[in-house]
């Protein structure tokens, strides 16, 4: 695999991607196969049915977001953008909060996210905070990249965006950027601190 270039943002042969829609079933299938469980095995692991686990894995259900998180622990699964579910709702007038420090953590190698708003159900737009762990870009084995678009803001400490089609852009506390997601990407911090940033990620 050819890394990420930190010069030129020259692209990589393989990506990660989020899975989006009706990926998300064949995602989980893929995961808990790689991890040798049946459907039984997986869905008492993540205190669900079988039923439920075998229709979410045939895209004929769509998982609550408990339900999502459960799994992805089950099967080491780290990827915010699941909580993302692109249907739209006919209900308006939704709300949803969440205290100070009280999201959903979803730790990674690189990342320390917190999910924010969790409790919504086919919404389009993810928020998170998350504190950027990583240093280097060697810690990351491909780009990011999933569907939509993504704005961030630094809240404190500096960074270095690293785009798949732009130069490396410094940022620091107060700086924003908006870029289609589906365009390669990560993150490493050069502050002394790690940097912390809210993102919003648009399905």
């Amino acid at each position: 695999m050819e890394p990420i270039n930190p010069e030129d943002g020259a692209p990589v042969t393989e990506v990660a991607e989020a899975p989006d829609g009706d990926a998300l079933g064949k995602m989980i299938r893929d995961s808990r196969k790689d991890k040798g469980l049946t459907l039984e095995e997986a869905a008492k692991a993540a205190n669900i049915g079988r039923s439920t686990l075998s229709k979410i894995e045939n895209n004929q259900t769509r998982p609550s977001f408990e339900i999502i998180r459960r799994l992805m622990q089950t099967l080491d699964l780290q990827t915010p953008q699941l909580f993302v579910q692109s249907a739209k709702s006919d209900i308006s007038g939704r709300r949803d909060y969440t205290r100070k420090g009280q999201g959903e953590h979803q730790e990674t190698e690189t990342y320390d996210h917190e999910l924010l708003c969790t409790e919504l159900t086919s919404k389009r737009m993810l928020p998170y905070f998350s504190r950027i762990k990583a240093r280097d870009v060697s810690e990351f084995e491909t780009w990011i990249r999933h569907s939509g678009e993504e704005f961030m803001l630094v809240i404190s400490g500096e960074l270095i965006l690293y785009t798949e089609h732009y130069r490396p852009l410094p940022m620091k506390a107060g700086d924003t950027v908006y870029y289609d997601s589906g365009m390669g990407h990560c993150c490493v911090s050069t502050s002394e601190e790690d940097a912390h940033v809210l993102w919003v990620s648009l399905d």
